[in-house]
Order: structure tokens, then sequence, then C-alpha cells
């Protein structure tokens, strides 16, 4: 059964073209260690919400983006054999460089397909 990795998190939307670099990037590593498939999505139609909210989960303000992504694998084993060297993946990392995002209000987990058409 497929595995998949999710996350949320806010963006300053002045950093629109930054994360798409970094996502690309990231994409490749994911492909190149088996991932199936890699989506990185940036919020247009996201809705704050009076009790919760994918805004009120990652503290979105009012110059940032939410992003949604997720990275499909074969199986969680697949996922797990080569998740420590993806992560390791000098690719991953931005160097002497800021990251697009604040990663501390990124939200993110990992969940066994139940229907995938």
């Amino acid at each position: 059964m497929r595995y998949i990795d999710c996350f949320v998190a806010a963006v300053p939307t002045a950093n629109k073209e930054a994360f798409r670099e970094h996502a690309h990037k990231a994409a490749e590593v994911f492909k190149e260690y088996g991932a199936e498939s890699v989506v990185d999505a940036w919020g247009d139609a996201v809705p704050d919400g009076e009790v919760t909210s994918l805004p009120m989960a990652v503290k979105c303000q009012p110059d940032e983006t939410v992003v949604f992504g997720w990275v499909a694998w074969p199986s969680r084993a697949a996922r797990d054999e080569v998740w420590e060297t993806v992560m390791a993946d000098p690719r991953m990392h931005f160097g002497d460089g800021k990251p697009p995002f604040d990663g501390r209000r990124m939200i993110f987990g990992g969940f066994e397909a139940l229907v995938d058409l």
C-alpha cells in the first residue's frame, strides 16, 4: 500500500520563487531515492477558520501564503529505507543561505493510503 508524507507550512509571499526552487530541488532528491510522485502546492483558496484552519495551524501571517505538499512512496518500508539518506543529502539543505520559510511552523506527518484511485 502506498505511503504518503505530507506537510503544511506558511511561506512569505515574497519568497514564492525561492520556495519553488527549493521544492523542485527537494522533489528531484525524493524521486532519485524512490518516491513515486512529489507535489508542492501554493495556496490560493485557503480560508481562515473560526475554530481551526490550515492558516491557523501554521500561524500564517498576512504577508504569507499557506503551502501544502506530499511525497508518495510505494510503501512505508520503501520510505523508511531511504529517509535518513534523503534528509542527509546536501541538496535538501540551504547551506549558508536562509530557508524560504520558517520550518518551526511547518506541520508534517506520514500516512498509510486507505483509498488510492
